[in-house]
């Protein structure tokens, strides 16, 4: 305040952009930033005030092991928060979704859970070292994207802070999420031509059927035991007899045949097992072309529609024969001709109960056909 010559007291001059400070609310004036804090002019006390959320995820167990740094940089990111203004005890870390892929929400309790805090109003920012560790599917990312710009809520990664409801931060963040699907589907073609190019030799093995075993130079062999190999040869002998695959079922528990399997798992894999038959395990014996001497790749694909299956993984479907990617006749020991394994084929496909196949005579039919027949 000064005094003028006449006596006159003069306040002193304001500029606009003090007034315009002065008439915000205290609610949403941004907080001053402190020694050794970094500013940014999209953190408010309104944002400071709730949680700040630190998202760790890595695709699978061996990335964990591997890759710690990455893990480490991603702990990290409670110091940035601090960095930003949050106390520590607004700080929370959600590390469910360790060992999980974010090509889906689906199994992902953490990002589950970022969701649900967020839409209760509950969370200032949200923390990634990148896009793509919250999301790899635009579906999810922009789920969380549109709950955080109606909620008010942040996001950050390395690069800097974004607000959702700015129209240049959410065309950076939309960019963004799109990139990390399609860096995805990238890195899922490299791998499906290196496995496709693999196969074309026939030279991939996932594992191999019963029957069948590693050789000391790393070749596909018969089944080295003559029991369990004299079973699976029982199985083919006994379709062709008994012409289905339940009555084959049946005939091995009847004599208590049990059949030699090789885990490619667990705890001791690779070493012959004997087990209880079941209905799948001989069906799967029955459809696989290796056992008669043809390596076959591309058998199931994809079934999109049931996206998982109940172990969490992409449920698949059998394809028919002209579909598959890659067939290579005589390339291992048979165990019956390529003509009875087509003769098979049909034989099992006539059993099926459906529209287009005769099925299988039971016994409810034959016993109602000779009580009419002694009626008339």
């Amino acid at each position: 305040m000064k005094i003028h010559d006449s006596g006159a007291t003069l306040e002193p001059r304001v500029s606009a952009e003090q007034k315009l400070e002065a008439a915000k609310p205290a609610e949403a004036k941004r907080t001053a930033p402190r020694p050794g804090r970094l500013s940014s002019t999209k953190v408010y006390e309104r944002h400071v005030s709730r949680l700040a959320i630190v998202y760790v995820r890595q695709s699978t167990p061996q990335q964990m092991i591997e890759h710690r740094e990455s893990l480490d940089r991603q702990y990290a990111l409670t110091d940035y928060a601090l960095a930003l203004g949050w106390s520590s005890d607004r700080i929370l870390t959600i590390d469910e979704d360790l060992g999980k892929s974010g090509r889906s929400a689906d199994g992902r309790p953490g990002f589950q859970r970022l969701l649900a805090e967020v839409s209760m109003d509950h969370v200032g920012v949200v923390m990634g070292l990148e896009m793509s560790r919250l999301a790899r599917s635009c579906k999810d990312w922009h789920h969380l994207l549109e709950l955080c710009a109606v909620f008010g809520t942040l996001l950050a990664d390395q690069d800097g802070v974004y607000d959702p409801n700015d129209p240049n931060d959410r065309l950076l963040l939309g960019l963004r999420g799109t990139i990390s699907e399609v860096e995805l589907h990238t890195m899922r073609n490299r791998l499906d031509r290196g496995k496709l190019n693999k196969a074309e030799r026939g030279e991939l093995f996932m594992s191999l059927p019963i029957g069948y075993a590693w050789s000391p130079s790393h070749e596909v062999v018969m089944e080295p035991d003559e029991q369990a190999r004299g079973v699976v040869q029982l199985i083919f002998e006994k379709f062709v007899e008994l012409g289905t695959a339940f009555a084959v079922f049946h005939y091995l528990l009847e004599n208590d045949i049990k059949i030699g399997v090789r885990p490619h798992d667990g705890p001791n894999p690779g070493v012959l097992t004997w087990r209880r038959p079941s209905n799948v395990t001989i069906y799967g014996l029955l459809h696989n072309p290796m056992h008669a001497g043809t390596y076959a790749y591309g058998r199931s694909a994809v079934d999109h529609k049931r996206r998982v299956n109940r172990n969490n993984k992409p449920a698949r479907k059998w394809v028919p024969r002209e579909e598959w990617k890659v067939m290579i006749h005589d390339c291992v020991p048979a165990y019956i001709t390529w003509e009875q394994y087509e003769a098979n084929q049909e034989r099992l496909r006539q059993n099926r109960s459906c529209w287009d196949a005769p099925g299988v005579p039971r016994c409810w039919a034959a016993s109602s056909n000779a009580a009419s027949v002694s009626i008339i």
